[in-house]
């Protein structure tokens, strides 16, 4: 007996599916080459920004670091600075005598004045650098060691305090000033202080043998009109005595309130300051005054 029933296959499940084109082998090269593209963008745009930030921050630091420096200060000596000082007496011009000597001093003047503004540069800088952030270099610091040296500060209670009063101190003189002051304590550069030891500006010395002994010195005075090396010296010397000596701290303060007013620095505002520059007080600053008034037009300041 055969058996009728049907052997039937087993229904096998089929999933229809969309089917996805593969991109070609071209396509597949296209998208890569814009892939690395995007990414070399980014990467040159990083590089940029990164050189760009390093740069600006080394230049700014190479900056502050060429006007921190004691190379900084240095300001080549002028060749007439040892050379005979003039004998102004044989001029018989009056006009002429006056302006060969304003001639005389004025570069030296003007080339202490620069130094002077170089140090201001430098304690200006430092200042700031303080401001923000109150740490100095190795090299920074005995930068302002040196300065507070000069100016006689080395005692300052603090680094704040220092290059505060240093700010104050570290100034010009203005030129005017310095070439009647000269003029009035030199005799037109005819006294034998200026012509045998630069002292144009009637300047003390406390050291036996420092100097010259003024003939009309009292017994029991020990002091000595200074002799100096040279024009710069004996220049060095007056601008530092006004801008470091407390007699003359009414100058100092004359000029710091000008330069918080931005208002210029000139002869007239300072000579208010020189009351303990003679005993004669504020005779001593009309005299001055007025000689500023009338030998102005004889300086030559504007070459």
């Amino acid at each position: 007996m055969h058996d009728n029933k049907h052997k039937t296959k087993p229904k096998i499940k089929v999933e229809h599916r969309h089917k996805v084109a593969q991109p070609t082998k071209h396509a597949q090269k296209r998208q890569l080459k814009f892939n690395i593209l995007i990414l070399l963008g980014f990467i040159v745009m990083f590089v940029i920004l990164v050189l760009n930030f390093d740069s600006t921050s080394i230049d700014e630091e190479e900056s502050v670091d060429d006007i921190i420096s004691l190379e900084h200060l240095e300001i080549p000596p002028l060749e007439n600075v040892v050379k005979t000082v003039p004998a102004f007496n044989e001029v018989d011009d009056v006009t002429e005598k006056k302006k060969k000597f304003f001639a005389y001093l004025l570069p030296e003047i003007r080339r202490q004045n620069s130094i002077v503004l170089r140090e201001r540069e430098v304690v200006l800088a430092l200042s700031n650098q303080y401001s923000q952030k109150p740490i100095l270099s190795h090299q920074h610091r005995a930068v302002l060691d040196k300065l507070a040296r000069k100016y006689q500060l080395a005692d300052e209670e603090s680094t704040r305090a220092l290059l505060r009063e240093l700010v104050r101190r570290v100034d010009i003189i203005p030129p005017a000033l310095i070439l009647v002051q000269a003029a009035n304590e030199s005799a037109w550069g005819a006294s034998r202080f200026a012509q045998d030891g630069y002292n144009f500006f009637g300047l003390w010395c406390f050291r036996k043998g420092c100097g010259f002994v003024p003939s009309e010195r009292n017994d029991d005075e020990v002091h000595e009109v200074a002799k100096f090396r040279n024009l710069s010296h004996a220049v060095t010397t007056y601008i530092r005595n006004l801008n470091r000596h407390y007699a003359y701290a009414d100058l100092r303060e004359i000029r710091a309130k000008l330069r918080a007013k931005n208002r210029p620095i000139t002869a007239e505002a300072l000579a208010q300051g020189l009351q303990s520059y003679s005993i004669r007080g504020q005779e001593y600053i009309d005299e001055i005054l007025s000689m500023i008034r009338v030998n102005r037009k004889h300086m030559n300041l504007n070459t």
